[in-house]
């Protein structure tokens, strides 16, 4: 009964999905897009808050007027269609300052012009304590000269980013921040409204010391019109991408973008024909129905091997095309390692041996992707070249339930809930008060003695295959039980556990309090490969929301600065040594359990031609070329 009650559900599902795009889906030249994760609907421009999968990709395909761009295989380009002049100097001071020159002649979907101002405000803007104090990551005004000065209050202008006219500005940066591996992203500006972002009343300004933003620019007078405008999807909407965000419906996690009839093309001057996009959640229980039925007719980069399998069937049944390629990125369990259990390392150690990762991705991947030991995928061209070497220098944590218990015991998990030796059941530790902290589940005996369980509260997306998968062959396993290990698993939708994972106490107060040990995530990697400040130290910046793992290590910290900060543009083997070194030393530390790097296939109408999609060359990139065939 339970089986034909979901079998009902998920064909009410496919029914009603099925019905709300017949519509869209019998129109030629619709892409009905189906996101293997939710739209969290943060479309700000950037991500200065979230950046979801989905929004980034919603985000991108709206805001993509740039100065300097990546091309197809990951390069970074100056765009002509943008920029009509970039040059450099080289300051006595060890600075550096681009100069740049926009085209005259561009505009937003509104038809209003773009100037100099639409490209400085915003680094105005992330430069700011107004920023900082809604939320807003940025390590801008570290970077650009008179940054922190601005930031500070010490003076109201940023000396290092200057309005020369109306086509032309300059941004300074900090000699502490060059050399640069990846340098020309320096030059790289995105034109946004400040009228729409920001609102009535405000304009960007340079009376020959900084340029700075006039009006009432405070985080009071702005908080209500930057969240309205923050999660809004509309007619109205002002941007200069190739597609305009004209509507989202936050109840079925849906929205829809058309054609901007005025993009100014893309680095190569290409302009999309593809008239109308619609994005849906597509369900993992449902999805090959779904598509079959049409309530989707392209899937991006699938990632379960099982669903490539059937996918690989459906297009075989004529219909639909296919493109592979590398992941640039992988899936993880992310863990929390500043409180609870997980912030000791032989708990983190431990519960990598707890699991068969080979096993894990033999039974997920089905043959499309394997192991990763560190932060990287198979398309990266830093794991092609050194792939002998991390196969000889990193720990592969193998499957070893023994050696976990060995781990555990050495670390002190020797106890159990009275104090006592552990013979059965949950661990537990002897604690500080630091150590302690507020962890939920601590017990107090009655001399005062702190004792923390191995409980481990995991947040896990809901529908997610991965968490079902992770369920059975960890969570609930026979060694985790015997090793008293205890792992409780919530489920939630993937926006409410972002909100945990950033703990974002802006979307409610819940979400600041550490609450959860593990996540199970996946992330690509652009390629600009840059880990600075992600494992950061300095409390100012792990407020804004770096280092979400909340590991503190003073080598981790030096390496993934110094592999981009310190390193020329054109000095491939420096970088490549430090980031040897610093994934070995992030192996050694395990803030995540590094799952599998897959092979991506994406399955799209036979009627879509010219689509190209690669490693680097995303969906939001690819389909600005895309044609419907004659």
């Amino acid at each position: 009964m339970k089986k034909l009650l979901a079998v009902l559900l998920a064909l009410t599902m496919v029914l009603s999905m099925t019905a709300a795009m017949a519509e869209s889906t019998s129109e030629k030249g619709t892409v009905v897009y189906g996101s293997t994760t939710e739209i969290g609907g943060d479309f700000w421009f950037t991500s200065h808050w979230t950046n979801g999968a989905t929004d980034m990709m919603l985000r991108e395909l709206s805001s993509a007027t740039a100065t300097v761009v990546t091309d197809q295989g990951g390069a970074l380009v100056v765009n002509p269609t943008v920029t009509a002049d970039l040059t450099t100097e080289e300051n006595v001071d060890g600075s550096k300052t681009f100069t740049i020159t926009v085209n005259e002649g561009l505009i937003y979907n509104n038809g209003e012009a773009i100037t100099a101002k639409d490209f400085v405000w915003s680094t105005i803007f992330a430069c700011s304590k107004t920023a900082a104090e809604l939320g807003v990551k940025s390590t801008a005004n570290a970077q650009i000269v008179g940054g922190m000065e601005y930031y500070n209050g010490e003076v109201p202008y940023v000396s290092g980013v200057r309005l020369i006219d109306e086509y032309t500005f300059s941004v300074t940066i900090e000699a502490e921040y060059l050399p640069y591996f990846y340098d020309l992203s320096y030059a790289s500006f995105g034109a946004e409204s400040i009228k729409y972002w920001l609102g009535e009343g405000y304009d960007v300004a340079d009376d020959g010391e900084g340029a700075y933003i006039t009006g009432d620019f405070t985080s009071a007078a702005l908080k209500d019109h930057v969240e309205k405008v923050r999660f809004y999807a509309g007619e109205d909407r002002v941007s200069a991408g190739p597609y305009n965000l004209v509507a989202y419906d936050q109840s079925a996690k849906q929205a829809t973008l058309t054609i901007n009839k005025n993009y100014n093309g893309n680095f190569e001057g290409v302009k999309p024909s593809i008239e109308k996009i619609v994005v849906v959640k597509a369900e993992d229980a449902t999805w090959a129905d779904a598509i079959k039925t049409g309530a989707f007719n392209f899937y991006d980069t699938i990632t379960d091997g099982e669903q490539v399998n059937t996918a690989l069937d459906i297009i075989e049944e004529g219909g639909f095309q296919y493109v592979q390629f590398d992941r640039p990125g992988y899936g993880m369990i992310n863990f929390a390692c500043d409180f609870g259990p997980t912030q000791f390392l032989p708990v983190r150690q431990a519960i990598i041996k707890l699991l068969d990762r080979n096993e894990f991705a033999n039974t997920f991947c089905q043959g499309w992707g394997g192991v990763v030991n560190g932060p990287y995928g198979t398309a990266l061209w830093q794991f092609k070249d050194s792939e002998e070497w991390l196969e000889e220098n990193l720990n592969p944590y193998t499957y070893d339930p023994a050696g976990a218990v060995e781990l555990l015991v050495e670390d002190g998990w020797v106890l159990n809930e009275k104090g006592e030796a552990w013979t059965e059941g949950i661990r537990y530790k002897k604690v500080t008060a630091e150590e302690a902290g507020t962890y939920l589940h601590n017990v107090t005996l009655e001399d005062g003695t702190v004792l923390m369980p191995l409980i481990i509260e995991w947040s896990s997306s809901e529908g997610n295959s991965v968490s079902d998968l992770l369920k059975v062959m960890l969570a609930e396993s026979e060694a985790t039980k015997a090793a008293g290990v205890q792992i409780n698993q919530n489920v939630m939708t993937f926006t409410e556990l972002l909100n945990f994972y950033y703990r974002d106490a802006s979307q409610g107060d819940k979400y600041g309090v550490p609450t959860y040990g593990m996540f199970n995530l996946a992330t690509n990697f652009t390629p600009l490969y840059d880990q600075s400040y992600s494992f950061t130290s300095d409390p100012e910046y792990v407020a804004l929301g770096y280092n979400l793992n909340y590991l503190f290590d003073d080598v981790l910290d030096w390496l993934t600065m110094k592999m981009v900060y310190g390193v020329d543009a054109d000095d491939t083997e420096a970088y490549l040594t430090l980031w040897r070194l610093f994934i070995q030393r992030w192996n050694e530390l395990m803030p995540q359990v590094p799952l599998y790097s897959n092979i991506y296939i994406t399955m799209y109408p036979d009627w879509l031609e010219n689509y190209q999609q690669d490693s680097f060359w995303d969906f939001q990139q690819a389909i600005v070329y895309a044609t419907v065939a004659e």
